[in-house]
């Protein structure tokens, strides 16, 4: 079948067993929880890649993700459609706000000069370059601080190290802030400077193998739209990780409405209504 007919093939329908299936493999790998009402952006991304392969059952395509090695190559090509998600910088300002009033604080304080920043989730790299923003405002270019990326797609990473955008994600920064950390590009699209870039790093991470990361001692780790995508209890062991990567007196930012009754021994909340936010004692 010729490619561009194949293309406007409707999708085809998944049984319950299929997606049953799918579901499964799904949480058991990256803890992604996809219910009925998703079920549609799993059979559409699924068609997707099946058309690119020439595959026209769920079934067929199920049993070549998971055949060993050769599945392990296709279930990273499956990943990047099923993980990419929409983002932009200084997504959620409130957030930033708060991150951005603590890290005045700990300088006026005059503790610890180097920081450790963790964007958790980091996506093609939005919101670990809206940290560094923050803390180059804060803290001055002359300011000792490092942003970690992690992310399960590597499509994701990749943009996220190229650092190229367009317009529209960078609607949330303004006109100071984009004439001193972007350079505008022939074809309208914006390139974070090289100074900042140099302050960020990003690397890929399972979240559901933070236990393997070499991560701890972080100062701030934001985590923001991503916990949705898991059960209750899921998030809540990776809320409990995550306050065991930072360091005393840290800061830990999470989406707002992500997460109901959270609590950890070690951990306080911000007294801020307008975000989910929450620093280690001591």
């Amino acid at each position: 079948m010729q490619s561009g007919v194949w293309a406007l093939q409707p999708l085809v329908e998944m049984s319950a067993t299929e997606f049953r299936d799918w579901q499964q493999l799904l949480e058991s790998r990256l803890g992604m929880v996809i219910n009925e009402p998703r079920r549609v952006f799993l059979q559409t991304s699924l068609t997707a890649r099946m058309r690119e392969l020439g595959i026209s059952d769920y079934a067929s395509y199920y049993r070549q993700v998971t055949d060993g090695p050769r599945g392990a190559v296709e279930w990273a090509n499956l990943l990047d459609r099923l993980t990419v998600q929409e983002t932009r910088f200084y997504r959620h300002p409130p957030s930033f706000e708060v991150y951005q009033a603590y890290l005045a604080c700990r300088s006026e304080q005059g503790l610890k000069q180097s920081l450790a920043i963790w964007s958790v989730g980091c996506s093609s790299g939005e919101e670990p370059y809206s940290l560094a923003i923050g803390a180059s405002e804060v803290l001055g270019a002359d300011g000792q601080f490092g942003v970690t990326g992690t992310d399960v797609s590597r499509i994701a990473l990749s943009k996220a190290r190229e650092g190229v955008y367009d317009a529209r994600r960078l609607q949330e920064i303004d006109d100071s802030l984009r004439a001193r950390y972007f350079l505008a590009q022939a074809d309208g699209r914006f390139k974070v400077v090289p100074e900042l870039a140099a302050r960020v790093c990003c690397a890929k991470l399972n979240v559901l193998e933070l236990d393997k990361a070499p991560m701890a001692g972080m100062d701030v780790i934001f985590c923001q739209n991503l916990l949705i995508y898991f059960r209750r209890w899921r998030r809540r062991e990776i809320l409990n990780r995550l306050a065991e990567c930072l360091a005393p007196g840290g800061l830990l930012v999470v989406g707002v409405g992500e997460v109901v009754g959270w609590q950890h021994p070690d951990m306080l909340p911000v007294a801020d209504e307008r975000v989910l936010a929450y620093t280690r004692k001591g």
